[in-house]
């Protein structure tokens, strides 16, 4: 099953950005372009390394017109962070877009751009072990829009 152009159902998480926790949902991410990045926890092997990778380079997103938003099922936060880190802990978002592992009880480590229509246009799933590149999927989002 693929879920390019799949429609992100109606969402509504906490999210903890600039020291606050807000809401965000379906609504809130309509109208740009989307960056939803999976996580399976805050403070795992590869996680801190690539959230700090993306922190580096989200004003190069904000420039394009694309917000990310880190989703974890776990609880935990990272306070240097500036995008939107948000729960899941119901793993709502993570079962909509098929990245939720059961057994583990946590997402795997998936990301999915977002239209502005609210549609997935490209998205990769990958093993726990792997990292990922925050300009590789700076790349793939210019080449989306």
């Amino acid at each position: 099953m693929t879920l390019l152009q799949h429609e992100l159902t109606d969402f509504k998480v906490n999210a903890f950005q600039n020291n606050e926790f807000h809401e965000v949902t379906k609504a809130d991410v309509l109208g740009h372009w989307s960056l939803f990045f999976f996580y399976p926890a805050d403070f795992t092997f590869v996680c801190p390394t690539e959230l700090e990778d993306l922190a580096r380079n989200y004003a190069k997103f904000k420039e394009i017109g694309c917000e990310i938003y880190s989703v974890s099922c776990d609880n935990e936060k990272i306070a240097k962070i500036e995008y939107p880190m948000l729960a899941d802990p119901t793993a709502l978002l993570a079962k909509d877009l098929d990245t939720y592992n059961e057994v583990d009880g946590m997402a795997e480590r998936g990301d999915f751009i977002v239209s502005p229509e609210g549609k997935v246009v490209a998205y990769e799933v990958i093993s726990s072990n792997v990292g990922r590149n925050a300009e590789e999927l700076l790349r793939r989002v210019q080449a989306s829009q």
